[in-house]
C-alpha cells in the first residue's frame, strides 16, 4: 500500500535492501521536491528492533529523515511532500 500511496503523490518508493547490513529501513522514498525519506514499515503496535534503531540513528546523524509507519497512514510522508 505504501508504494501506491507514494506514487499517488508523485513519488517513488523503492524497496531498500543492503546485504550484510542488518536493520536498514524497508523503503527509500523519493519525492518530487527533492526530498529522500527512509521508511520503516511495521505491523500495527510493533516497534523497531535495536538493529533498526541503530541504523535510524546513523541515517539521522547524516541529516536524513527516517519515518516509522505502523499503519497505512502516510500523513508523516505527506507533510514532507508538501
Amino acid at each position: 500500500m505504501v508504494i501506491r500511496k507514494v506514487r499517488k503523490i508523485g513519488g517513488i518508493a523503492y524497496k531498500f535492501v543492503s546485504p550484510g547490513r542488518r536493520g536498514v529501513p524497508d523503503r527509500l522514498v523519493a519525492l518530487r521536491n527533492g526530498n529522500i525519506i527512509f521508511v520503516e514499515c511495521k505491523a500495527p503496535g510493533e516497534k523497531p528492533t535495536p538493529y533498526q534503531l541503530r541504523e535510524h540513528a546513523r541515517l539521522f546523524a547524516l541529516g536524513h529523515q527516517v519515518i516509522v509507519l505502523d499503519s497505512q497512514d502516510l500523513s508523516s510522508i505527506l507533510t514532507v511532500a508538501g
